[in-house]
């Protein structure tokens, strides 16, 4: 289960919009509790690294951004509890890119843009075992 205030849900959401039709992504800051909900305190967008014509359905955040993303967490007594990217023109569910590039404890939230238009938002987190994602509970927070 993952807590997203209605501010960070809507910056994802013109994250997606503005790097349309590439896609977008970002780290999720906030805190893992004692029940493994995550609460998602700061959305901290990224550059898409991609240079290639994948960039339209693939996202590459580079070693030194997650260094600079993990840092500025620390410094706000947080830490990295995932983190998101759009889907142009496609749904809001993990590709098997996604799968094969994921972590087991983050949270994975994915922004549909559909012709430019921020749509279908959902979260996903990886089974231990690697095998799938299953969708993830958004608690609305204030």
């Amino acid at each position: 289960m993952i807590v997203l205030d209605r501010e960070h849900e809507e910056a994802i959401r013109r994250h997606g919009e503005a790097e349309y039709p590439q896609e977008c992504c970002g780290l999720l800051l906030g805190r893992t509790e004692a029940d493994n909900r995550k609460t998602v305190s700061e959305v901290y967008p990224v550059s898409n690294a991609r240079e290639d014509e994948a960039r339209h359905n693939r996202s590459l955040i580079l070693p030194g951004e997650y260094v600079r993303g993990e840092r500025h967490a620390r410094s706000r007594g947080l830490e990295v509890v995932g983190n998101y990217h759009s889907h142009p023109d496609h749904p809001a569910e993990p590709s098997q890119f996604d799968l094969e590039h994921a972590w087991p404890t983050w949270s994975y939230v994915i922004v549909s843009v559909s012709k430019g238009q921020a749509r279908d938002l959902r979260s996903w987190e990886m089974r231990a075992d690697r095998s799938q994602f299953d969708e993830e509970e958004i608690l609305k927070g204030s």
